[in-house]
């Protein structure tokens, strides 16, 4: 699969992905937006195959309805994807908690940062 590079594509692109991954139909993602029943497979399916753009409001909307966080629909990589959907099922504390470790992390010189990013990894590697 290509990487998406428009905004269009890439709100398209996570929109499907976020459908599959609940296993949702394109109506059930409309209604749960509140679309009419009748109409909403096909406003996703514009969505979704890029034939009509995603306001700021439907796309929260559409985050909602999904149960994802709004920047997953924005996520320009998948690695990025995942890493917000990771984030957005913590807590606000332990988002935070988060944020301030990857800061510090990310505050390392580029040698420490891979050491400890290799020593995180190896802990969590299941035993």
């Amino acid at each position: 699969m290509t990487t998406p590079t428009t905004p269009r594509a890439i709100v398209a692109a996570r929109l499907r992905q976020a459908r599959i991954l609940r296993g949702f139909s394109q109506r059930e993602v409309g209604v749960r937006m509140g679309l009419d029943k009748d109409t909403a497979s096909a406003r996703i399916s514009r969505y979704e195959s890029e034939s009509m753009t995603v306001s700021l409001e439907a796309l929260f909307e559409l985050a909602q309805a999904l149960d994802v966080p709004p920047a997953y629909l924005l996520a320009t990589t998948p690695a990025m994807a995942d890493a917000i959907l990771a984030l957005g099922v913590q807590s606000e504390a332990q988002q935070a908690k988060l944020s301030q470790a990857l800061e510090e992390l990310t505050a390392l010189p580029p040698g420490k940062r891979k050491q400890a990013i290799d020593r995180l990894l190896a802990d969590l590697e299941p035993s």
